[in-house]
């Protein structure tokens, strides 16, 4: 059924035109020779029609290619002018629109819903300062911490290049040489791993930011949106019920709620570190597969955010949507996060080949504020910004928020405590490598956060997709990783999928890492 929207709409009172906007008096004609002749090429209304239909799909997302979407806003409810001197944090009360996008990771866009997988959740805050983008997903770790990873991991989650199917073998067989991942992975295959809906769950940075004080002092930060009334979710027998009869679930689900005027509301908290706090840290806060312990680093108020109006050309608003964590505003930046700073490069160049190099031009994508610059042309450039001269000119002068192109009084005019952050002049390949440190975290959710029953779910969850793997080698190599997390559970999944035991992976001392990171001079945590 069309939405109530479409419902309450009246007959309209356009005519019927070409794309030039000519009218057409009968949509479906076509100008023949004659009654039974052939068609003419002279009928643009007909050729521009299929011509139009042979390029109105953009490409698909590599990744995220699922989604659901929604507007709405965001509110500061506290003062955080202790923090950052962002003029929106400082402003409680103040509100700005959003759009959002939620996603599966590795599906195509006529995936299920309800797949075992991650969750995008992205969200463009539009401010007097220019748009501020939230790249989060439903997770608060991830598989990898080293960039180059990034595209081949993707590709074991994708299909087989020969076979074009899913593959266990290799999914598998990936995850147990990089156990890093294992974090991550007790997440996804426990009950966390299929949420019930995309509006029924919560959002993480993951990445760790900096936010600034004009005087050039900073604190690290991680964002959590936290969905009002709890995270609900999915056990595997639902999931897959669901992905069979309504793979469309978690769109539905959230549209229907909006239209039904109960919109999904996120309560938005902020933990912070500071760099002296970072230094005696146990783990290297730029390391995306670990968490900060709440006990340690609690939850600080920030706002909330409500999504409250379905799109009403999904295309246009969701798809068209261009989201980056490059995307920032004055005083809040990223950190070293090498795969956070991987992702600054990928984002906005994976948005230049769907969608164009002006795609911050389209209307959903679009600030409020003028964009001013010496960009100019190319492809769809609607917005051309008329006589203003394209490069810094003394004749019509563009202005500056201060000295050298810095912020009046911003951090860029500051130390930024450099002493923190050293970084070597010469280049090196770095590659993180595996010590205990990377199963403290996994094995305190298995033994200390989880009850028996959770514990239960989690095996019955990993054999179902464990045991499709045919190699005895990806097997043995994988339950050595679960192994180092808790020999007991490596010995419950390897009596579910019928393997034989095997002993914990061997893994370098967590003092080791510290060592190697302090030998190349580059932040090393204690």
């Amino acid at each position: 059924m069309p939405s109530k929207l479409v419902a309450s709409l009246d007959a309209e009172s356009a005519h019927y035109t070409t794309s030039n906007g000519a009218p057409v008096s009968e949509p479906y004609a076509a100008q023949r020779v004659g009654l039974h002749g052939p068609l003419l090429l002279q009928d643009f209304h007909f050729i521009d029609s299929l011509a139009h239909f042979d390029r109105e799909r953009i490409p698909e997302r590599v990744v995220h290619a699922k989604a659901a979407g929604a507007h709405g806003y965001f509110q500061v409810t506290e003062d955080l002018s202790d923090l950052t001197d962002n003029p929106l944090l400082c402003n409680k009360g103040k509100k700005v629109r959003v759009t959002a996008r939620f996603s599966t990771v590795g599906g195509e866009s006529g995936s299920a819903d309800t797949a075992r997988d991650p969750r995008g959740f992205a969200l463009k805050l539009r401010t007097e300062e220019g748009n501020w983008d939230w790249v989060f997903n439903n997770t608060p770790v991830f598989f990898i911490r080293d960039p180059a990873k990034f595209a081949h991991f993707i590709h074991t989650q994708k299909r087989d290049p020969q076979t074009h199917l899913k593959d266990a073998d290799n999914f598998w067989d990936y995850l147990g040489q990089n156990p890093e991942s294992i974090h991550q992975i007790m997440i996804l295959f426990s009950d966390r791993g299929t949420p019930d809906g995309y509006h029924r769950m919560h959002g993480y940075s993951g990445h760790t930011f900096k936010w600034f004080k004009k005087d050039g002092s900073f604190v690290y930060t991680q964002l959590h949106l936290r969905a009002e009334g709890g995270f609900r979710t999915l056990n595997d027998a639902q999931a897959t019920k669901l992905a069979g009869e309504n793979p469309d679930y978690g769109i539905e689900s959230m549209f229907e709620a909006i239209e039904s005027g109960h919109p999904p509301a996120w309560n938005v908290f902020v933990q912070t570190m500071t760099p002296a706090q970072a230094e005696q840290f146990r783990y290297n806060i730029l390391d995306l597969t670990k968490v900060w312990p709440h006990k340690e680093f609690p939850l600080r108020p920030v706002g909330r955010m409500v999504l409250d109006e379905n799109p009403q050309n999904y295309f246009a608003e969701i798809e068209q949507c261009a989201f980056s964590p490059s995307h920032l505003v004055p005083y809040i930046e990223p950190s070293a996060d090498p795969v956070l700073q991987s992702r600054l490069f990928s984002y906005p160049d994976t948005h230049r080949h769907r969608l164009g190099v002006n795609y911050q031009q389209l209307p959903v994508n679009s600030p409020i504020v003028p964009v001013a610059n010496f960009q100019r042309d190319g492809p769809m450039a609607f917005v051309s910004q008329g006589a203003r001269p394209n490069y810094q000119s003394t004749i019509v002068p563009l202005r500056y928020h201060g000295p050298a192109g810095s912020l009046e009084g911003g951090a860029r005019d500051f130390d930024r405590e450099a002493k923190h952050e050293t970084f070597v002049g010469a280049a090196f390949r770095d590659l993180s490598y595996i010590t205990e440190l990377d199963f403290e975290q996994p094995r305190a959710l298995w033994s200390k956060v989880w009850n028996d029953a959770q514990r239960e779910t989690y095996v019955q969850n990993v054999a179902g997709h464990f045991g499709k793997v045919k190699s005895t080698e990806v097997r043995a190599r994988q339950l050595a990783v679960w192994a180092a997390v808790d020999q007991g559970l490596s010995d419950r999944i390897a009596k579910a999928v019928g393997a034989p035991t095997v002993k914990p992976l061997q893994v370098a001392p967590a003092s080791e890492a510290v060592k190697f990171r302090a030998n190349l001079g580059v932040y090393t945590s204690k």
